[in-house]
């Protein structure tokens, strides 16, 4: 009874922000449901497994990362198998195709631009709203490399607004 109550107090506080997290990382709604589930599904079988979990929010969102990374993996070899079927080379493409960040906005545009773990922790730090702690726990990262990678990234988004 204490890991259902527990995982329905987890399901039920941060379903939503773990799918908007999902959502934000893949701009594809119907994706994103999927990782949602497998997030909570994973999450569950952790649970009923008898390990306890210290702190759900920043689990959910290890758990979703590492679900997201995992699909743009195999994505990433489908789409290579795919297109190899079809005649194309990766060693002769120049460059390799980058996410699209969402249209029209100003700032998603600049944060598409930043290496991925500025973009990380911004995302985390701003969009998510996690503490620092929780974004510790969630990447494995140590503290003082969190909190210079927020500064950095911060500065180098407020260069990309100046020069426009």
């Amino acid at each position: 009874m204490q890991i259902e109550n527990s995982f329905l107090e987890g399901f039920e506080a941060y379903n939503d922000a773990i799918f908007r997290y999902c959502f934000f990382k893949t701009s594809d709604r119907e994706k994103a449901l999927d990782l949602t589930q497998d997030t909570f599904a994973k999450t569950w079988e952790y649970l009923a497994s008898g390990k306890k979990i210290d702190n759900m929010k920043a689990f959910l969102y290890r758990v979703a990362t590492n679900a997201v990374t995992d699909s743009y993996r195999k994505k990433k070899s489908e789409s290579l198998d795919s297109m190899q079927e079809d005649g194309f080379d990766p060693s002769t493409d120049e460059h390799e195709k980058s996410m699209v960040g969402i249209e029209g906005e100003e700032v998603m545009k600049y944060l598409d631009e930043l290496d991925e773990p500025y973009k990380e922790v911004l995302t985390l730090r701003y969009v998510h709203d996690l503490s620092i702690d929780e974004i510790i726990e969630i990447t494995g990262e140590s503290g003082n490399t969190i909190s210079v990678r927020l500064h950095r990234a911060i500065g180098k988004l407020k260069t990309k607004f100046n020069e426009n």
